[in-house]
This record gives structure tokens, sequence and C-alpha cells, in this order.
């Protein structure tokens, strides 16, 4: 399976000439390669993770892709299809497992509403928690997607997720909030705590790829 990484929040994962993609947003250039997909996650209904307009480009060559998200995604799409899933389900979509985990996004703000998030594990390997420190317990993740800067998100918060997880390897994602120095500050403290439980971090940039 190869993961590639887009813009902020969004990757491809590609096996066997099929591709799932996971939390297509506003912050992610207008999606055009989207033959053969198979599926679409969107683990919650902010518009940095999902847009119809996304949702749209990739249905218009891909007719029968299926779209996962919780109820709170399924209930902003209006019409689109949305199958919803909630922590514990499983679900196969060609050669995609994917096991879902949690309920909530992280607080942001005690005036602002929680909305319901799912993080996701991919074929036992890649675990991405939306906007949330979800935990996937009892999975020994070889592939964690880290949260690098968001309204919701403090670095040190960051590390204890890195911690629990316990990755044997990470990249960065949601991190179209920072500067440069951002990136670079929020990278450095990712890695020392993916190394701190003998993990390997990859500074990934949208457009890289990593084998899984």
């Amino acid at each position: 399976m190869r993961l590639t990484k887009l813009e902020h929040a969004s990757l491809i994962l590609e096996d066997s000439g099929k591709k799932l993609f996971l939390d297509p947003g506003s912050f992610t250039t207008a999606i055009t390669e989207a033959a053969q997909t198979v599926a679409i996650v969107i683990t919650h209904e902010h518009p940095d993770h999902w847009t119809p307009e996304q949702i749209d480009r990739i249905l218009a060559k891909n007719p029968d892709a299926r779209i996962f998200g919780p109820a709170g995604v399924q209930a902003a799409a209006g019409a689109l299809p949305v199958e919803v899933v909630k922590a514990g389900d499983e679900v196969e979509v060609g050669p995609f497992t994917l096991q879902f985990f949690g309920e909530k996004h992280a607080v942001i703000h005690q005036s602002i509403p929680v909305v319901d998030n799912v993080g996701v594990l991919v074929n036992g390997s890649l675990y991405y928690g939306g906007d949330s420190y979800t935990v996937p317990e009892g999975v020994d993740v070889d592939v964690h997607a880290v949260p690098a800067g968001a309204p919701w998100l403090k670095i040190g918060d960051v590390m204890d997720f890195v911690f629990a997880v316990k990755p044997r390897r990470s990249f960065p994602t949601h991190e179209m909030t920072l500067s440069k120095a951002g990136k670079d500050m929020s990278n450095a403290r990712i890695k020392w705590a993916t190394e701190q439980g003998g993990g390997e971090f990859f500074p990934l940039v949208p457009g890289d790829t990593l084998d899984i």
C-alpha cells in the first residue's frame, strides 16, 4: 500500500490499483487525479476536512465510490450518500479494511460545539485520528498520521498522543495553519516523541509518498 500526502489533512492510499481518499477538504488543492477510487473517509464535518466540491470531483470519475463518516457528516452532507460509521465498526471496500475509533472532535473552546469525529485504521497499519487524540486501543500501529497544528492543538498533547500510540513510523498532517518555522518546530517535537518509542519520523510534505 502506498500513501501520498496532500495538503493539510488529506491523504491518498493506493493498493492493487485502487484508491482511498481521507479528508479531502478546503485547504487541499482541487482533486483531479481520482480514477479508480473505491472509497472516501470523512472524519468529521469541518470544511478543512471535506467540501462538496472535492467529493463531487471524486464521484464524477467514480460514481460507485462509497463515502464513510460519522452521523454529523451525514447530516452536513445533504444528498451525498454518506454511510454512517462509529467506534467499533469495521468495513471492507476493495482492497481496504477500515476500522473506526472514537466519537468526538477534540475540544476547541467551551463556546464552540463539539462535533462527531471518527479515527480510522487502514489495513491494520495506518492510523489517522481526524481531529482527535483518540488512541486505537489494542492496535500495533505501523504508521501514525500525527496532527501538527490546529486551533484545538497543543504540541505537548500531540507528543503525549504519539507516546500513547507508539507507532513504528510517523509523519505530520493537519499543518496548513502553521508557518514554515511552526512546521519545523512541530516536526522536531513529533520526531522526538516518535523516537522515544523506537519509531522513525518522516517529514512528509504535499506530494511525498510512503510505502506501507
